[in-house]
């Protein structure tokens, strides 16, 4: 017998098994936000400090959050983030780093 299926009664629009993930959803906004705001300010090299803190931030959420992700929409959206402020820092330490200009 063929069993019906359940209305998705989460407001999540990641949470496919029906449940809530407060935790998972907040660390993909922060992780998608903070991705952004290092990717976007890399291109700028005056703001080398916020590019590359805030991809250091960035790929250290995202990693916490890919360990705890329950759902592949979690993981997807996390792994962009991750994509984003891993550029984000990276291009942030080759124009001058986390203390760059600011110690030494």
């Amino acid at each position: 017998m063929a069993q019906a299926m359940r209305p998705n009664s989460s407001n999540s629009l990641l949470a496919t098994d029906g449940k809530p993930h407060p935790l998972q959803d907040t660390l993909v906004a922060v992780t998608l936000t903070l991705g952004l705001l290092a990717f976007v300010s890399a291109f700028f090299r005056d703001l080398h400090l916020l590019s590359s803190w805030a991809g250091l931030v960035g790929i250290l959420t995202g990693a916490y959050g890919q360990f705890i992700s329950v759902t592949t929409r979690e993981r997807f959206l996390t792994i962009i983030g991750l994509g984003a402020a891993a550029v984000g820092f990276f291009l942030g330490m080759a124009h001058g780093g986390l203390f760059g200009g600011v110690i030494g």
